[in-house]
């Protein structure tokens, strides 16, 4: 395959990772205006945004599946314009104060954005494949990217008084548009994975057979603590500063502030640590690092040592998860359904585990709760050799759990 496709690819899979960051977070900077539009208080939103993760945790089995059907340009697009249909619902709910219509329109946009996100780490793992350098991190850094100018954005839109269902038709139609346009320029999908046939000349192998690998399910279990180390840190970081160090709100937003700044350079520098290092000595060096953080922030006496650990904490959390879907992507034979299991397996972590430790938190204190974090880190740490890189006789050997 030539450089110019290639480098072309490159620029399409930044481009839809940062796009899918930027919808998402234009819409969850904007919450506190669903909420007044719904009349409804942090009980309800709560409810209203686990029917996003229902849908989400609901569509990643089914994504490798569709990706193995209809390639994963369409994929990315379908699940683009899921969400974008989706978004449509959530302002008509918004405008017309109907909380089961807002609800239906978040279970659907979950399901968007879940298709859409499994897609696009496929096509990741194909560029990466084809370059034959790390460039998972980088993805995955511009999906922060995204992230912060899709707040920015929702900021922005908020200070002007733009309300949010205008705001919403806005993001609908930038969505429309590029996430028709821009998969154009991903490579041709591999007939590896549209056609692929087993030894005997059989049928391509399901998607769904992933679920009864070994080695994909352990691969899982590593993004599974990657993922619920961020996902604590993202949802409960800024209140555990201000509740276990009696320290101001803008003191929390800070503190939060710095493990995404740290978490982002991470994954946009990390990938030459991968390359020199290896996945599984890189990947046991972060979350020991990220283990250490998260410890020195629960038993820190002040908010300088905290903000160490957090910066620690931010740096182990980074490369995780791209690991992970690079190791699960490794076989392009076997990459769609791999691919939706391990990330099938991380997002319910990321869903589910930080409503966990907030009922935890209750009980024994926000901070020592996160404590429970470390159990997860220790578990990527211990299964972290699951993810080495497979060599090209490993990937021949007929056996789907090589």
């Amino acid at each position: 395959m030539n450089t110019k496709t290639l480098d072309r690819a490159l620029l399409a899979v930044f481009a839809v990772f940062a796009l899918n960051g930027l919808i998402f977070a234009s819409w969850a900077a904007r919450i506190p205006a669903a909420a007044q539009a719904l009349d409804i208080g942090s009980a309800g939103v709560g409810l209203l945004l686990l029917f996003s993760a229902v849908g989400s945790v609901a569509a990643l089995p089914l994504a490798g599946a569709l990706a193995q059907r209809v390639g994963t340009a369409n994929a990315v697009r379908t699940g683009g314009l899921l969400a974008s249909a989706a978004a449509l619902v959530i302002a008509a709910g918004l405008a017309w104060a109907s909380i089961p219509l807002t609800a239906g329109g978040l279970l659907l946009f979950g399901a968007g954005i879940g298709l859409w996100d499994v897609a696009m780490n496929l096509e990741g793992t194909e560029v990466e494949r084809g370059l034959r350098r790390t460039l998972m991190p980088k993805f995955h850094g511009a999906f922060s990217g995204g992230a912060f100018i899709g707040a920015m954005i929702g900021a922005g839109l908020s200070a002007l008084g733009v309300s949010l269902p205008v705001h919403l038709l806005g993001i609908v139609v930038l969505a429309v548009v590029l996430v028709i346009l821009v998969p154009k320029a991903f490579l041709p999908d591999s007939p590896e994975m549209l056609h692929a046939h087993d030894d005997d000349g059989g049928p391509k192998p399901s998607s769904f057979g992933a679920w009864k690998e070994g080695r994909t399910l352990l691969i899982g279990v590593v993004v599974l603590g990657a993922a619920l180390t961020e996902g604590a840190a993202n949802d409960w970081v800024a209140k555990a500063t201000v509740d276990g160090l009696d320290a101001s709100e803008t003191a929390g937003a800070v503190m939060f502030g710095t493990f995404v700044a740290a978490m982002t350079a991470t994954r946009w520098f990390g990938a030459r640590l991968i390359d020199r290092m290896g996945r599984v000595r890189a990947l046991r060096l972060c979350m020991g690092a990220s283990l250490a953080g998260l410890i020195l922030f629960v038993f820190a006496p002040s908010l300088w040592l905290a903000g160490i650990g957090v910066i620690l904490w931010g740096i182990g959390a980074a490369l995780g998860f791209p690991m992970g879907m690079s190791a699960a992507g490794d076989d392009p034979a076997h990459a769609a359904g791999r691919v939706s299991v391990v990330s099938t397996l991380g997002y319910t972590a990321f869903f589910v585990g930080p409503p966990l430790l907030g009922f935890l938190g209750e009980q024994w204190g926000l901070r020592n709760a996160l404590l429970v974090v470390g159990a997860a880190m220790l578990m990527s740490i211990l299964f972290a050799p699951v993810a080495a890189e497979r060599k090209p006789e490993d990937l021949g050997t007929g056996n789907p759990a090589a």
